[in-house]
């Protein structure tokens, strides 16, 4: 058996990706850093892929359209499932507003039998527009933008995710707690 290098003989090489669903400023990345920081204590090989920065890096160019979210949607999943088949556990707090696109990126993970978790933060879009994070309702709401996930553009609620979070029942690490026990239930952590 070969041993494992030095940096990584401290670390659990069980990959997953962990889809994090829902509106915009619904807590998604901040409860994916608040999870990514308890694994990564834990010695697990932790990314968290968030959408504002695959949209700059990635996906650049992409518009907003029903094709060009789809297309996003992919070139993410592609991604995390390439990671988590290596070992990582991808947190992936990404809207992805269609369950077609969902249910493909859940269908690569399935196809490479690489474990995959949809969670839903299911914060509801008043709640949303209230911690407004990036200041999108605002700008909805006075008509410069148009578009909003969840408000005058589409988003398909999950069906059957894995879990549903109501973060504006609890508290972040509450939250974070809630989908760490869900991994170690599925015996990913």
């Amino acid at each position: 058996m070969t041993a494992l290098p030095t940096d990584l003989e401290n670390h659990v090489t069980t990959g997953a990706t962990v889809w994090l669903t829902g509106l915009p400023s619904a807590g998604k990345t901040t409860i994916a850093y608040e999870l990514a920081a308890r694994l990564r204590e834990e010695g697990h090989l932790v990314e968290v892929l968030d959408g504002d920065e695959i949209r700059e890096f990635i996906s650049a160019g992409l518009g907003f359209s029903r094709a060009d979210r789809h297309t996003n949607v992919q070139r993410i999943g592609f991604l995390a499932e390439l990671l988590a088949r290596n070992g990582v556990k991808t947190l992936v707090p990404v809207i992805a507003p269609y369950a077609d696109s969902r249910d493909g990126v859940r269908k690569r993970h399935e196809e490479g039998a690489t474990a995959y978790l949809e969670v839903h933060v299911a914060t509801p879009v008043d709640v949303c527009s209230e911690r407004d994070v990036k200041g999108l309702y605002a700008k909805q709401a006075a008509g410069e933008l148009t578009g909003l996930t969840g408000v005058d553009d589409p988003y398909e609620i999950p069906e059957r995710p894995d879990l549903r979070i109501e973060s504006q029942n609890q508290t972040v690490k509450e939250s974070a707690a809630s989908l760490y026990a869900l991994l170690s239930e599925r015996g990913l952590v």
